[in-house]
This record gives structure tokens, C-alpha cells and sequence, in this order.
């Protein structure tokens, strides 16, 4: 099976599964008691935790550990708002936000906060005009994702952050669990307050992430009880899942730079392949280099997505419709009405998504069975006729 799918999740890398598993057998103890098994896995998510902070290059004290990318982002965005409500009720976003993200801000509208969608161009891209635009004296926290999950678009992160410097009333998130891990990430560098991450978009095991929360910022916890992770998340940590993290980010790390360059060589070929022989398809996000290398988003009007990824899952390439946490509705994808791209465009768009697992000969299968798989389906489905 080949996998393309990997913004979804990731095939956890064999040297973490050995960590974890060896975590798991020999470090069980509780990192908060006071005897020597408890002071052993203490050590051990101290030492995750340097590791991981240093690849942000930030101070570990920053980090608090999560269930992962969804907590990360309930917590920094429900957070802040409650810890500054008084302060003011005014919070920005965007309209192309992941659904951890985004319904949170839906939830928080209920509750009584005014919230400022922001619109995005036919790339997906937020203009640093509209963010100021946006701002107001009431205005306490600014949540932009870094790399869009859907169609790989990056966001002016730097520039909104360094914008925002100019309001040291007004927090910034950013959500980077799509591109940790990947490219790099620069918290401190680019004026961010909060940022997410999770560790099985990058080889790494399901059920831990971590939120980046900026020295002398505060926030209201999701989690009360016993005041772990300084008293910003309650619950005993998951030290297997954290040694793992670490583990991940290590090796991530290490190839990087060089998969890079690797995966828009073979975001080009793709791109190429579907060119030279398909019709009736089009690009979503920025087709040139300046996206991210690792994710392409293909919408092929007249055709259903659903119909298209099992008929690749039948040649054995897995692939995805859209976020995997919103994929099986049957409405055409949020971020793509958001970039102006029509229902019938919409509805008939895969995601392919890569990672420092895969091959050439993933690339080159996949570009295959695109080439026999959609003229036969747009036969079927009379697409040249319309």
C-alpha cells in the first residue's frame, strides 16, 4: 500500500516505536512522584522536552505538553480568551482555519466574543492588510495557521507577527502542526505568543502534542487537578508518547533540509504528469514552489472525490478528499469555498500529501494511476461533454 496521505497522519518511524515501546516497559513510573521510578520518567520528559524546545529555539519552560494538535489549539485559543476576556472580546482568525481551530472560534462566538473571519485570496493566502485592518482597541488574540492542511498554502506568519508587534495587547497563535517538523519553525523569531504542534504528522506516536506558550504568558487552563505542566495542564504525562515525540522531532530534524528540495522535485513531477496528459483539473493553493512542497490539492469538476480516492485505494495508493477530520461530510471542503473555488470544483478534489517516507516510486506510481484513473472516470461521468 502506497501511502499518500500523510497530512493526515504519519507511519510512526520503527526507531520510535522502539523508544516508546521501551519507554513504556522500563520507564512506567508517574513523573510527578517523589521515588526513583518517578524521578527516572521525570528526567526523561525534562530531557524531550530541551530537545524540542531547542529544534522551536525556544526556552523549554515554554513548553507544555498535550494530547496533541487539537488540545493544543483549544487550549491556547479558549486560553487566552477567558484569561483576557476583560481585557477585551474582540478575536481574529481566518476562514481557511483547521476545524480544531476553527469551530472553537464558532463555540467562543456563542459564548459572547466577536469573532473577525478573515477572507483569503484564490491561493488560500491572508493579506497582512486585512489583518490590520482587522484590529481594533478590543481586539485580544490574532490565530493564523502556518501551513494550511488542505491545499499547503503558507501563511505571512513573520510578517503578521512582526505587524503585531505593534500591539503588545494582542496575542498571536499560530497553528503549526502541519508544518513542524518539515520546514522550520520560528516562534520567538517571528513574534508568536502561542503555537501548536503534534507529533504524528512527523513520524512521531498519536496522542501527544505540545503548546508553545510564551514566557509571562498566562492562560486559563482547559485541564484542572493536580497543576502539572505548571499548573497550565493537569493530568498525568503521557511519558512514552513525549520520549516518542522527541525521538521524532530528532529525526525529522536531521533530514529535513534535504527532503526539501526532494519533495518539490517530486511535487513538480506530479504536477507535470497530470498536465501533459489530463484535462478538466485544476491546482489549488500556489503552484509554484512557494507552497509547501509536501501537500498538493487536485480538483477534477464533473467528479466526486470520494469516487476518486477509492478508485486509487483499488491500485492500492492511498489518498484523502480533505481534512481527515471533516472528510466524511458530504459538503464541499470549507477552504476551498473560502478561496473563491465553486461546489462542483470543490466536491472533486484529492489531497496528496508527502513525507520523508516516501519514495520516488510512490510518485511515480501515483502519477500512473492518475493518468488511467481520471479519463476513464471522466468517460463514465461525460465530463468532456460538458
Amino acid at each position: 500500500m502506497i501511502d499518500m496521505d500523510n497530512s493526515a497522519t504519519t507511519r510512526p518511524d520503527p526507531e520510535v516505536v522502539r523508544v516508546v515501546t521501551d519507554v513504556m516497559k522500563n520507564v512506567y513510573g508517574n513523573p510527578a512522584s517523589l521515588h526513583g521510578l518517578g524521578g527516572k520518567a521525570e528526567r526523561l520528559v525534562k530531557q524531550a522536552r530541551e530537545v524540542i524546545a531547542k529544534e522551536l529555539g525556544v526556552s523549554p519552560a515554554s513548553m507544555i505538553f498535550t494530547s496533541g494538535g487539537t488540545e493544543s489549539n483549544n487550549m491556547a485559543i479558549k486560553g487566552a480568551a477567558m484569561q483576557f476576556r476583560n481585557r477585551g472580546r474582540h478575536l481574529i482568525t481566518t476562514q481557511v482555519e483547521h476545524p480544531s481551530v476553527f469551530e472553537v472560534f464558532k463555540q467562543l462566538e456563542a459564548e459572547g466574543f466577536r469573532v473577525t473571519y478573515l477572507p483569503v485570496d484564490q491561493q488560500g493566502s491572508v493579506r497582512l492588510e486585512d489583518v490590520e485592518a482587522a484590529l481594533c482597541e478590543d481586539t485580544i488574540l490574532v490565530s493564523i495557521m502556518h501551513v494550511n492542511n488542505e491545499v499547503g498554502t503558507i501563511q505571512p506568519i513573520s510578517e503578521v507577527g512582526q505587524l503585531l508587534r505593534n500591539y503588545p495587547k494582542v496575542l498571536f497563535h499560530v497553528d503549526a502542526v502541519q508544518s513542524f517538523g518539515k520546514m522550520d519553525v520560528r516562534p520567538e523569531e517571528w513574534g508568536v505568543d502561542l503555537l501548536s504542534i503534534s507529533a504524528h504528522k512527523l513520524h512521531g506516536p498519536r496522542g501527544v502534542g505540545c503548546l508553545y506558550s510564551r514566557e509571562g504568558v498566562r492562560l486559563t487552563p482547559l485541564l484542572i487537578g493536580g497543576g502539572q505542566e505548571s499548573n497550565q495542564r493537569s493530568g498525568t504525562l503521557n511519558v512514552p508518547g513525549i520520549a516518542g515525540f522527541a525521538k521524532a522531532t530528532v529525526l525529522a530534524a536531521n533530514q529535513r533540509r534535504g527532503k526539501w528540495s526532494q519533495l518539490q522535485e517530486w511535487r513538480r513531477e506530479l504536477i507535470r504528469r497530470c498536465t501533459e496528459s489530463l484535462t478538466h483539473f485544476r491546482i489549488n493553493g500556489d503552484p509554484s514552489d512557494g507552497g509547501a512542497p509536501f501537500i498538493l490539492s487536485l480538483s477534477f469538476p464533473g467528479l466526486k472525490s470520494e469516487v476518486i480516492v477509492h478508485a486509487l485505494e483499488e491500485e492500492e495508493i492511498i489518498v484523502s478528499s480533505k481534512s481527515a477530520c471533516s472528510s466524511k461530510g458530504e459538503k464541499a471542503s470549507r477552504i476551498l469555498t473560502a478561496m473563491g473555488i465553486d461546489e462542483a470544483t470543490a466536491v472533486g478534489t484529492i489531497r496528496i500529501s508527502m513525507s520523508r517516507m516516501t519514495s520516488v516510486k510512490d510518485v511515480e506510481a501515483t502519477a500512473s494511476a492518475l493518468q488511467q484513473i481520471i479519463p476513464k472516470l471522466q468517460k463514465i461521468m461525460k465530463v468532456h461533454e460538458v
